[in-house]
């Protein structure tokens, strides 16, 4: 059998999951900061949930469940012709959690309190192509404020991802921000019709990949007018190198007045008085339940984003009988931890064992006295590691070396006879006979 990995899926070795962890522990630690309460939902949905949420591109992506048993075996009796493969399939793996949280607010709304605050960090799952930086299976960090038209709301979360970046190390990331109704009111001025407007955003929405010229060769293939294409293209152009205030004004007198959208983002800029934000026209995002103010969150010279959100207020709706309000943003994990290898923004300790000391076995007699004083340790509060067999001490000592614990207890026969331990500093080498009470103030003292 072979004991590769599926594709588009890893394994997390131990060095990998202390770093995630890392990172996660992070990002919780600040959204609760902010009053964001704990969700999880299931990993497998109805695929009925998921479909017609995310547009053509996205349906493609989902990776669904082929029905089982006795409804599979009616689907392929019957004799009639499948006309798609929605017709073998009932259940799916969830695409975003975004979706799934929609369907709990609709499902349990007279549970949950009318402003609803949560995070959700977990995997979700995508049927497509791997490539470099791109799986199957990846991380989510959600953060959703359910309930609020408010533009507070958005505000909110531009501080929370100010907030993770820096604690994380980043300096240089930008938040981009536009608003969906400003892309279409900018594609009606370009006088593209509703019926290719979808197809526009899309194309739009890879600007930052494929660049410019990119971008008109997707239009010229879905059938947008050159006299279009170029005075949409040569706006976006042209607004990059300008500040806020320019891009709003440059925007009304393109458009012909100040719209609603363009005073929301007027008002969202006023009010979070943020100097890590900038406005961007041409920030499209895939998605198509995005209704209001959407968002990216890009660091220089990476093309691609960290993460990305917006307001959806008609999503929840879909659910249920009442429309409810929402914006939400989602960090990617796994791009941001690529990200923060490269820059080298883990702290040092994360390339070491997670275990604060080793202890050594003497021989067989002194096994008993080792897992005292292991047992002595934990209850100190400390992370320890006991070597699991007698050996000699070089080899102890070479292992403890090899997985990086910074400190190994040596219990021999002089230590047992003294009722002392002696630890040995892995870094400068030192090593000195102690009291075991003296033990845990050493060793949190690296």
């Amino acid at each position: 059998m072979k004991a590769q990995v599926a594709r588009g899926m890893r394994d997390f070795l131990p060095a990998d999951v202390r770093k995630r962890n890392y990172v996660i522990n992070i990002i919780k630690e600040i959204y609760e900061s902010y009053g964001f309460e704990p969700l999880e939902t299931p990993a497998i949905e109805n695929l009925e949930t998921l479909l017609g949420k995310y547009g053509e591109e996205g349906n493609q992506l989902i990776f669904k469940i082929l029905k089982r048993g006795e409804k599979l075996r009616r689907v392929l009796e019957s004799g009639e012709k499948i006309e798609n493969e929605n017709a073998l399939a009932d259940l799916a793996l969830r695409y975003d959690l975004t979706v799934p949280l929609a369907r709990v607010v609709a499902n349990y709304k007279d549970k949950l309190p009318r402003f609803f605050k949560r995070y959700q960090i977990q995997p979700v799952w995508r049927a497509d192509r791997p490539a470099h930086g791109r799986f199957r299976e990846f991380y989510q960090c959600d953060l959703d404020a359910v309930g609020s038209t408010s533009p507070l709301v958005e505000v909110e979360i531009f501080s929370v991802i100010c907030d993770v970046f820096k604690r994380l190390g980043f300096e240089d990331f930008t938040i981009r921000l536009n608003h969906r109704k400003l892309l279409k009111e900018l594609l009606d001025v370009c006088k593209i019709t509703e019926s290719l407007q979808t197809e526009v955003l899309i194309a739009i929405d890879k600007l930052d990949k494929i660049g410019i010229e990119g971008v008109k060769k997707e239009f010229q293939e879905r059938g947008i007018q050159k006299d279009s294409a170029d005075k949409i293209l040569n706006l976006f152009e042209r607004l990059c190198e300008l500040n806020n205030q320019s891009v709003l004004q440059e925007l009304e007198k393109f458009i012909g007045k100040k719209t609603e959208s363009i005073e929301n983002l007027e008002t969202l800029l006023k009010l979070a008085n943020n100097p890590y934000l900038k406005l961007d026209a041409s920030l499209a995002r895939g998605l198509t339940y995005y209704t209001g103010a959407i968002m990216e969150v890009n660091v220089k010279n990476l093309s691609g984003s960290l993460g990305g959100g917006g307001r959806y207020d008609c999503l929840i709706g879909m659910f249920g009988k009442e429309q409810i309000p929402a914006c939400g943003f989602s960090l990617g994990l796994e791009r941001i931890i690529v990200v923060m290898e490269e820059k080298n923004l883990f702290p040092e300790q994360l390339q070491t064992s997670s275990a604060d000391v080793m202890i050594t076995i003497w021989d067989e007699q002194t096994i008993a006295e080792s897992l005292k004083i292991a047992s002595f340790l934990r209850n100190q509060g400390l992370k320890v590691l006991v070597y699991p067999e007698a050996d000699k001490l070089n080899k102890q000592l070479r292992y403890a070396s090899q997985i990086g614990v910074p400190y190994v207890c040596i219990l021999g026969e002089s230590e047992i006879v003294e009722g002392k331990v002696s630890l040995k500093n892995m870094l400068s080498g030192d090593q000195e006979k102690l009291d075991k009470n003296e033990l845990k103030s050493k060793i949190l003292r690296r």
